[in-house]
């Protein structure tokens, strides 16, 4: 723990790193998701959206960033709550996005899976159905 002031801009760093890869990646598959769904939308709104989700992604890696390097600052107080907390949200933000982004979308499962070509998903239960019977 006596080096840890040595380290602490690195880890602080790094976490700036993991939070950029993450929520980059998370924002990506988003976009891409988007584009898929409502394309018309997408492509009047293309720049905004970009715009956005680059200011979305850069605050959340500097503010984990600032909070780990916050939370690093008194080594006789390791493991500090802060950090724990900080660490914890920032793995888990990418991975709540995705499955709420998921969810709104109507894809089951939390791993994006291509579809093979031309074979279609099945309509969700309880879901009305485009075709009414007639009895």
């Amino acid at each position: 723990m006596v080096n840890l002031a040595a380290f602490r801009l690195g880890i602080a760093a790094c976490a700036v790193v993991s939070g950029l890869v993450l929520n980059g990646l998370t924002a990506w598959w988003l976009l891409r998701l988007v584009s898929r769904t409502s394309p018309p939308l997408y492509r009047e709104y293309r720049v905004p959206a970009l715009i956005g989700s680059v200011l979305i992604v850069l605050a959340t890696a500097a503010a984990g960033g600032y909070l780990t390097y916050l939370g690093l600052r008194d080594p006789r107080r390791l493991p500090d709550v802060l950090s724990v907390v900080v660490a914890v949200g920032m793995i888990a933000l990418p991975f709540a996005i995705s499955i709420a982004a998921r969810r709104i979308a109507g894809i089951g499962g939390i791993i994006p899976v291509e579809e093979p070509p031309g074979k279609e998903r099945s309509p969700r239960r309880g879901a009305p159905s485009s075709v009414s019977r007639r009895v």
